[in-house]
């Protein structure tokens, strides 16, 4: 699995998900802590949630993740609503995948440290218009690092 998160005009990003398979990009808007979201999501997959979610607001159109745990896997849905208001079933499957949850973390913490190798994090907060979300980032890193310890 790879995601990459792209800034574009002020307060607007492409995320990009991929899973050898064909890409599938996302816009998200600031209006929402899209980022910060994400990433709280999946630290609390490997917490033990059987299920979480966060949703990319694209101004009406929104791309909401729904994240399944089975065991050491989760079951990745990305779904497309003409709304975010709307139910699931108002929505598009527009992307799926069954990855272990090592491999989630791993494809968002890449992104997320990409991120701010590419653009720092004053320039982060410059096109974003938010601060890099550093705290759920290393959060998560720190989650991801100790379910990697127990599997061994």
């Amino acid at each position: 699995m790879s995601l990459r998160w792209a800034l574009g005009a002020h307060g607007w990003a492409v995320c990009t998900v991929a899973d050898g398979q064909t890409p599938v990009d996302m816009t998200a808007s600031h209006i929402t802590a899209a980022p910060e979201e994400l990433l709280v999501a999946v630290t609390r997959l490997i917490l033990g949630e059987t299920e979480t979610w966060v949703q990319f607001e694209a101004e009406p159109t929104a791309f909401r993740w729904r994240f399944r745990r089975d065991g050491n896997e989760a079951c990745v849905q990305v779904l497309q609503l003409p709304d975010g208001r709307q139910h699931d079933e108002a929505g598009a499957e527009i992307w799926s995948s069954r990855q272990t949850i090592d491999r989630v973390a791993r494809a968002v913490v890449r992104c997320f440290d990409d991120v701010a190798h590419r653009y720092g994090e004053s320039g982060y907060l410059d096109k974003w218009g938010s601060p890099f979300p550093r705290p759920e980032l290393d959060r998560l890193r720190t989650v991801w690092r100790r379910l990697a310890e127990e599997e061994r």
